[in-house]
């Protein structure tokens, strides 16, 4: 009988041990529908897929802020141990980190800084400081042209944090071209179809356009793809994107898409994925984990299409 007590004292333990390490994480992404952010979204499953005990749950706002909510309350709810956030709309970011914070899960911003003015405890943003790929894109469209001519900018979703500050990178180094002039900005939300209209729109304008700097990869792709069907060669108009997803660095192996700026989707998913674990088991993380951006050219591009 005492050896039986034992035996199911020691199962009992070891039972707990294991709830008490398990994980479970909850991810609110702002659309399935992105190239880029599949990317972080399988980097996410591969990274908590090392640790049989974590469970992680995915669910698609398909850009409605109101549903992103839900989803966030549904979490808390449930009481997951962690919450990975990649936000429909920055603005609402004060709300979700209010609601998170103060039922004691930590939380993990991704790939869209948020716009708190100051984060509290348990709360981390993995990302990329955007205005450095503005800045990278830019630099290389302006020696492609020769320090002169006209620039358009394909902006992304007005209310992100990516579209504002790539496009604050491109206008910071256009400060030291004043030959360089804006003839277009306008957004086409990161959609391929969307960029195919804005171009072809720009073209039958007729306005004189040497360079585009889009502020992602799909719309570069699909200024191109308006380009194409209009005639006009790339050698006509540099077109840059930025992400390196697979299939600009195919374009750009075509000889179409000019430059784009790696932005490390696997690192950024896998990163997000660490800290919950981390916050989740009361370890420290600093509050911003930076992924750094990198130049993708002809003369690199082997290396990344690896």
């Amino acid at each position: 009988m005492k050896k039986t007590l034992i035996a199911m004292a020691a199962a009992a333990s070891a039972m707990l041990s294991t709830s008490a390490y398990a994980e479970n994480i909850g991810v609110a992404m702002a659309s399935f529908d992105d190239n880029f952010m599949t990317i972080v979204r399988e980097a996410m499953a591969t990274e908590a897929a090392k640790d049989p005990s974590i469970q992680i749950q995915f669910e698609d706002a398909r850009t409605d802020i109101g549903k992103q909510i839900d989803q966030v309350q549904n979490f808390v709810a449930q009481g997951l141990d962690a919450i990975i956030v990649h936000p429909v709309d920055m603005s609402a970011t004060p709300r979700i980190t209010k609601m998170v914070h103060e039922a004691g899960i930590p939380l993990v911003y991704v790939n869209r800084k948020p716009s708190d003015k100051d984060l509290p405890e348990g709360v981390v943003f993995v990302g990329s400081e955007e205005v450095v790929a503005g800045r990278l894109q830019m630099e290389e469209l302006a020696k492609k042209i020769g320090g002169k001519g006209n620039v358009a900018i394909m902006l992304g979703e007005l209310s992100s944090d990516g579209t504002h500050g790539r496009t604050q990178g491109v206008k910071e180094v256009l400060e030291k071209f004043p030959e360089i002039k804006i003839v277009e900005e306008q957004t086409a939300e990161w959609q391929r179809s969307e960029a195919i209209d804005l171009m072809n729109n720009w073209i039958v304008s007729g306005t004189k356009i040497d360079a585009v700097a889009a502020n992602n990869d799909e719309m570069a792709l699909g200024a191109l793809l308006a380009m194409k069907q209009a005639g006009i060669s790339p050698d006509e108009i540099a077109v840059a994107g930025v992400d390196a997803t697979p299939d600009a660095l195919a374009s750009m192996k075509a000889g179409e898409l000019f430059i784009s700026i790696f932005q490390d989707a696997e690192g950024q998913g896998a990163g997000s994925v660490k800290a919950a674990m981390q916050l989740a088991k009361g370890e420290k993380v600093d509050q911003f984990v930076w992924i750094p951006f990198k130049l993708v050219n002809q003369e690199n591009l082997d290396e990344f299409m690896k």
